[in-house]
């Protein structure tokens, strides 16, 4: 299939959007009309522009309201055809989409539609054209694809074929196993698009939340199966309406885009210099290896007394560079000062913040293909500062993924570091889940990322309430929960994620959350090592009582040691978060037994207490 993108899908001016299309490695392209009717420039130089960028301009769409319509209507809409048509033969392109009509003069009728579409088909073999029937989701009359293929067929025009559009099919909750009825070089265009699943009108849905495949929750890849096995070889193009992306870098979103088809796809797209090859399935990764840490060098100090409250032991020192290994249990963190290191250049931008995670990985070859693959771009150790050689993806928050090689003798630790004696006796044990707070837009980038590159797989967004506004959280996992990623995002200024945001100048980390097997030992631990916890509400504790089948004695334990408290039904999750480090980050402390979940219901009074912590509580 040739990979393609409707213009409207990404910002800027028609200009910015076929260049950074083109950047993004498209070989095709669908002009939006709204797109041409506000561009500057002749059309001559404008189809000159696409060649020169080796574009295909796969079709010129929409063109609405067309069937079924009384006179005067009807005659006028194809007195428009022909104007469109003419246009197309400057644009060079061959293909016209049609949506169906929502005008209320539409009269309906499967027969008269046909009529129509017949009539224009004829009026476009003329003129070597073609059309390309849509139901649209919201359209007056007809609104299923299998309406829309029944009109087609009755139209009975070699010119005259169909467009199917993921978001018209799923919005409705269509079934698609009919889609194999229809011969696939009757359908003339296909148009995808991802979504969340939301309880709201299809138009609404459409205009404002649409997605690119991977980034939301649609059954795209039955829909894929279906359309191969009609036969389509045709343009596989995006088609997304989003309120963020139409408000961000163009260039980015374009490249996130042709990823995306590539993932749902699963191969890179055919040219005339490469075949086609498939994208490979490859193991995931198993645990973080590594969470590092830029820091200056009172951050540093900081950083290294709260540590060893919690039981950490410097273990290591980098043979060459000012670089400190923590470890506790299997948990390692990296606190980085060496000057002109990418740490410290993420500091420069970021200030105090997680710079880089390592994820450990059976096959980081198999990833970096896959990654490579998927247009993202690998950050390979420089040798005049780094020995350690491991290969690193650019993650969500600009922090970068290292592919830590799983059966690499002896390891990076051992060659690169001088160890220290440590204490054996660990409270902390693994790395349980790391929380980021980013734009929305980011998440959406975040979503594709871990899903294409890690195969992760996501679990429904939720809405947490702040007390100065609304967050949305989803959790970005592997298959057996050893690597987990909560991804927070806001609109509202005021909150603890947007106040996060505006500190870190853009997407950071709001806690690291690491598991205990002992979480009342460990918190009274903290308390006489003299760690601050985050305070807790006595409300908290009274409403535990009510919702919850604990002894008085239990409660007044967790509340004696601020520790959080909720029940999944595969059992039962203990957390206990420090203050804010610095105003940016937190620890989280958990204790599972058998529980699932991330402890979302305790969300609102984490992000209340962290409020007052920031002063954003007046």
């Amino acid at each position: 299939m040739r990979y393609s993108i409707a213009t409207v899908s990404i910002s800027g001016t028609l200009s910015n959007k076929i260049e950074a299309i083109a950047a993004a490695g498209f070989t095709g392209i669908e002009i939006f009309e709204n797109d041409l009717i506000s561009h500057v420039g002749s059309l001559k130089d404008l189809r000159q522009k696409m060649t020169d960028l080796g574009l295909t301009l796969e079709v010129y769409q929409p063109f609405r309201d067309f069937e079924g319509m009384p006179e005067p209507f009807r005659s006028r809409n194809f007195d428009r055809a022909e104007r469109k048509f003419d246009l197309m033969e400057e644009l060079g392109t061959d293909l016209l989409m049609i949506c169906s009509n929502v005008s209320p003069h539409a009269l309906g009728g499967i027969g008269r539609a046909a009529d129509d579409l017949h009539e224009l088909g004829d009026r476009a073999a003329k003129r070597n054209m073609r059309i390309a029937f849509e139901a649209l989701g919201w359209g007056r009359h007809v609104n299923d694809y299998r309406d829309s293929w029944e009109i087609v067929r009755r139209a009975n025009h070699p010119s005259v074929g169909l467009t199917l559009d993921t978001f018209h099919i799923y919005s409705r909750g269509t079934e698609i196993d009919s889609m194999l009825n229809i011969p696939g070089d009757r359908i003339f265009l296909v148009q995808v698009a991802d979504a969340p699943k939301l309880s709201m009108d299809p138009l609404s849905w459409s205009r404002h939340h649409r997605c690119f495949p991977g980034q939301g929750e649609l059954d795209l890849a039955s829909f894929m199966e279906n359309i191969r096995a009609t036969g389509y070889d045709g343009p596989l193009s995006l088609e997304i309406f989003n309120d963020q992306f139409r408000s961000s870098d163009h260039f980015r979103h374009a490249r996130d885009a042709y990823r995306s088809l590539i993932y749902l796809a699963g191969e890179t797209e055919e040219n005339e210099s490469a075949p086609s090859q498939p994208l490979k399935d490859i193991p995931q990764p198993t645990e973080v290896e590594f969470i590092e840490f830029a820091v200056d060098g009172d951050e540093h100090t900081a950083l290294s007394a709260f540590l060893t409250q919690a039981g950490f032991t410097h273990a290591a020192t980098h043979k060459k560079k000012q670089v400190e290994l923590w470890r506790q249990g299997a948990i390692n963190l990296v606190i980085n000062r060496e000057p002109e290191s990418f740490a410290q250049r993420y500091h420069g931008d970021h200030g105090l913040s997680v710079c880089a995670y390592g994820l450990t990985c059976p096959d980081p070859k198999a990833l970096v293909e896959r990654a490579t693959s998927l247009g993202y771009e690998m950050v390979h150790a420089n040798p005049e500062h780094d020995t350690h050689g491991i290969a690193a993806v650019t993650g969500p928050t600009g922090a970068l993924l290292y592919l830590v090689d799983a059966n690499d003798t002896p390891s990076h630790w051992e060659r690169e570091f001088i160890h220290h004696p440590i204490n054996q006796d660990a409270m902390l044990k693994r790395v349980d889940h790391v929380a980021t707070t980013m734009p929305f837009d980011a998440v959406l980038e975040a979503t594709l990322l871990y899903r294409s590159v890690f195969q992760m797989t996501s679990s429904p967004s939720v809405t947490i309430a702040d007390p100065l506004g609304i967050v949305k959280s989803q959790v970005m996992e592997v298959a057996d929960r050893g690597i987990a990623m909560t991804l927070n995002s806001t609109l509202a200024g005021g909150t603890v994620v947007a106040q996060s945001q505006n500190r870190y100048q853009g997407s950071g980390v709001n806690h690291i959350a690491m598991e205990t097997s002992d979480i009342f030992a460990l918190a009274e631990h903290l308390k006489i090592q003299g760690a601050e916890l985050m305070d807790v509400t006595p409300h908290y504790y009274d409403d535990l009582a009510a919702r919850f089948s604990l002894s008085e004695d239990a409660i007044d334990r967790m509340k004696s040691c601020h520790i959080l408290y909720d029940e999944d039904d595969d059992g039962i999750f203990y957390q206990l978060y420090t203050k804010l480090f610095n105003g940016r980050f937190c620890f989280e402390f958990v204790q599972r037994q058998g529980y699932r979940g991330y402890g979302m219901a305790n969300a609102q009074i984490r992000l209340t207490m962290q409020a007052r912590e920031l002063d954003l509580l007046r």
